[in-house]
């Protein structure tokens, strides 16, 4: 069966599911395989529980006119989602990057819903599934679509171009991530850049960047930019300055050599002004009123452990375990140097994962940033993170303790923190940090 006769059906059938458990009437039952399931197995539960069709790749399995065969249902699922999104002529923007996608995703829909009606990814939908169902969400009333795009191997940034088929995009920096995927750092810079490669073959597309960043530079030539960056960079359409950070990030902003505005963030950390800045230059360039654009950004509360700061009764508490590579790492230690603390900093650090041959040399980084920092303590938790508290010299003002366990060092923390300390949490999702301070600092 082709597409457009698929889609024909899709209209009138437009609910779709990857989840046999989750069967609404009338659906469509996509049989997408992973590493531990074949959806072909529960095609004929999924019908049995409501759904009109069920899209299988296993012959064996198609019994009757409501199973639709197909040579890859996951090849047909994102074929399917272009098709769907080449239905609405609106702007699409595709954002990715090694760090701060999903903030600047939430940012600059904020600042576009301002004047829009905006379709966004929810969560971190980011990757060859979640990409279509982000697609298969656009509906007529819909002005824009914000589609973040996440890469672990080479080739996915330019598969989902091909299937989210973006109008303008960013990248919003690249660092040292997922190196076990990329093979290497140029093997990152070049699986981002997928992104500018497919907006080079699209007219009139239009490319959002930091100045600032030499990597992006290197590989942006023959697009059409749209600078952003710090104040004393050259030719910015959007510039901007810190001017506070303790704790929340303070910035100035202005646009094209315009006033000055002053926004007052609910994020910490001074390295979140470029992906304000960048929400700031897209709602600039897509005609948000200036005033807008502020409210919008001061507006924007982090949520899912992203850069949050956190009060307790005696502590403050510096959340961001969602993820974690060197670059991300060094950028939390920094802001908690940087904060004013009338206690002692403890960074309560767990391993970062994907990074291949660079492991090693990653976490033996970040340890040694920190004692360069002069934080006060650094706890490693678990076999691997005990590379970065190992880099630290027995003799230095860092105090440095590596516990096998979440309890074991939610033990020690709770008998050696203090009032007015701040305490970092950082690792990798597989980390499970917010573990560790859930124990140490239970939830009120």
């Amino acid at each position: 069966m082709g597409i457009n006769e698929l889609y024909g059906i899709y209209t009138e059938h437009p609910t779709i599911t990857t989840d046999s458990r989750n069967c609404p009437a009338g659906s469509i039952f996509f049989a997408l395989k992973g590493e531990s399931f074949d959806g072909n197995r529960f095609a004929a539960a999924a019908l049995e529980k409501g759904c009109a069709y069920a899209v299988v790749d296993n012959p064996e399995v198609a019994a009757d006119k409501r199973y639709i065969l197909v040579d890859d249902c996951l090849a047909t699922f994102q074929a399917l989602a272009r098709e769907h999104r080449r239905q609405f002529d609106i702007p699409v923007i595709g954002i990715t990057g090694t760090n701060g996608k999903t903030t600047t995703k939430e940012l600059v829909a904020a600042v576009l819903s301002e004047k829009y009606r905006v379709h966004c990814t929810q969560g971190n939908f980011n990757n060859d599934i979640g990409v279509p169902k982000t697609l298969f969400g656009l509906k007529p009333e819909h002005q824009i679509a914000v589609v973040e795009m996440g890469a672990s191997h080479p080739g996915d940034i330019k598969r989902l171009a091909e299937t989210a088929e973006p109008t303008c995009g960013i990248i919003t920096n690249v660092g040292k991530a997922h190196l076990m995927g990329f093979g290497s750092f140029e093997g990152v810079i070049r699986t981002k850049g997928e992104l500018y490669d497919y907006l080079r073959q699209r007219e009139g597309s239009k490319v959002f960047i930091n100045a600032g960043d030499e990597h992006l530079a290197g590989i942006s030539t023959g697009l059409d930019l749209v600078r952003y960056g710090l104040t004393g960079t050259e030719g910015l359409a959007v510039e901007g300055r810190v001017t506070d950070c303790s704790p929340m990030l303070h910035f100035e902003w202005r646009a094209g050599g315009g006033k000055w505005h002053t926004v007052q963030t609910q994020l910490i950390g001074s390295y979140n002004v470029l992906n304000m800045l960048a929400a700031a230059c897209i709602g600039v360039s897509f005609g948000v009123d200036e005033d807008c654009i502020s409210h919008a950004l001061a507006a924007y509360k982090p949520s899912n452990n992203r850069s949050q700061l956190e009060v307790t009764p005696h502590n403050k508490l510096i959340v961001d375990t969602y993820n974690a590579n060197p670059d991300s790492m060094q950028a939390a230690l920094r802001t908690l140097a940087e904060l004013s603390c009338a206690g002692r900093r403890f960074a309560v650090l767990g391993r970062m994962g994907e990074l291949g041959v660079f492991s090693e040399e990653g976490h033996v980084l970040v340890g040694r940033t920190a004692e360069e920092l002069r934080l006060d303590c650094v706890v490693s938790v678990g076999t691997d993170a005990a590379r970065i508290t190992d880099a630290i010299s027995p003799n230095s003002f860092t105090q440095r303790l590596n516990f096998s366990s979440a309890e074991e060092a939610a033990e020690w923390l709770r008998s050696h923190t203090a009032p007015g300390d701040i305490v970092l949490f950082k690792g990798s999702r597989l980390a499970r940090m917010e573990q560790v301070m859930n124990l140490t600092f239970p939830p009120q």
